[in-house]
């Protein structure tokens, strides 16, 4: 029986594609143990046991780059986590070790290699991030990449594996009709889907509130998912300025977004990797709005590659910021434009990757 450990958390951008390279080792493994181990309080202890795994949390938490004070903690939950993280994975012994990102993924993937683990690492982005670059230097045996030019970001790039962005299969298999009767979106209807990530963005949040005020009376559907942190302000400034419309859907977090965006003609978003893989993957035009405040602006690479496909328009942060009318007018009129979009998802669906989670599989010791 093949036992494997899952390493993420923090956000949807680390923890689906590890859900999803368990779901393919599942297949191929039906009777696999499979753990994950993340944060104690992290939105994984959510969306693991829904996929239908077990999960246990550590102690993690990253560095505060404006206070060294908080940082005194981190080293505390670093050591404590290290040694929770050993115990577990001398309980499980797991044949395998994988990690997909977030605060949690370093201690563990550390604490394995310690127990002789052979460990892998999935990078998401462009641009890989530190933990990852450490990871890779001090052992990992391989890196899943999604984007080739990754691979000279790393101190071994011959350890670097193109596989693309492990996607969840609901993405890959829905119906564009479908989807649309079942949200109740007509033929001749626009349908614009709106999300800033797992956690929401405030200035995404307000160029929306823009759109909304924009909008023609009819014709055009908007599914506004503002993240459960800015719900309740978005809401009660629609209704403070009169911008709540039959039209517009407000959500703060969306479990069917598979459906969501299938059934979409345009998709605005952050440009995290993952959502971006999911966008493509349904080939959908969409607009991307990349948060500047990531490491290493990954985001814009990751949107800067998409749109140099002609598969996305980048719009940066800063010039929505200096007059939201701007970003309101693109959206509209990228939306009404037919041609162009059948040309945008024409593109999408060229550089898409749905079979990034069999190739992982393919290079692991299973």
């Amino acid at each position: 029986m093949k036992k494997v450990i899952l390493s993420c958390g923090g956000t949807g951008g680390h923890i689906y594609p590890a859900i999803a390279i368990a779901s393919c080792i599942k297949e191929h493994h039906p009777d696999a143990q499979i753990l994950f181990i993340g944060t104690k309080k992290g939105m994984e202890n959510r969306l693991v046991p829904a996929a239908g795994f077990d999960i246990v949390g550590i102690e993690a938490s990253g560095l505060n780059r404006r206070s060294i004070i908080k940082n005194i903690k981190t080293i505390e939950n670093l050591i404590k986590g290290g040694h929770e993280a050993a115990r577990i994975i001398r309980e499980f012994a797991p044949d395998v070790a994988i990690g997909t990102g977030g605060y949690v993924t370093g201690t563990v993937i550390m604490a394995a290699k310690r127990a002789g683990v052979p460990c892998f690492i999935h990078e998401q982005n462009a641009f890989p991030g530190l933990a990852n670059k450490m990871l890779e230097f001090n052992g990992a045996e391989k890196v899943f990449i999604s984007f080739a030019d990754s691979a000279k970001y790393f101190a071994h790039p011959e350890k670097c594996i193109l596989t693309g962005n492990p996607i969840r299969t609901q993405f890959t298999g829905l119906d564009y009709e479908g989807c649309r009767s079942q949200l109740g979106i007509g033929a001749d209807e626009k349908f614009i889907l709106l999300f800033g990530g797992s956690l929401g963005a405030e200035v995404l949040n307000e160029a929306c509130i823009r759109l909304i005020d924009e909008m023609p009376e009819s014709g055009v559907k908007l599914y506004f998912i503002t993240g459960k942190r800015y719900y309740g302000q978005v809401v009660e400034r629609l209704k403070k300025e009169g911008l709540e419309k039959p039209s517009v859907t407000i959500l703060d977090y969306a479990d069917n977004m598979p459906v969501l965006m299938k059934a979409s003609d345009l998709v605005i978003s952050r440009a995290g990797a993952i959502a971006l893989s999911e966008i493509l993957a349904c080939g959908k035009p969409s607009v991307l709005v990349p948060s500047p405040n990531v490491t290493n602006n990954h985001q814009y690479f990751n949107a800067k590659a998409a749109a140099d496909a002609g598969a996305a328009l980048l719009m940066e942060e800063k010039d929505i910021t200096s007059d939201y009318s701007v970003f309101a007018e693109a959206v509209l009129k990228l939306a009404s434009d037919d041609a162009r979009l059948a040309e945008m998802t024409g593109n999408a669906l060229k550089i898409a990757v749905t079979d990034a989670a069999e190739k992982i599989y393919s290079q692991l010791p299973l």
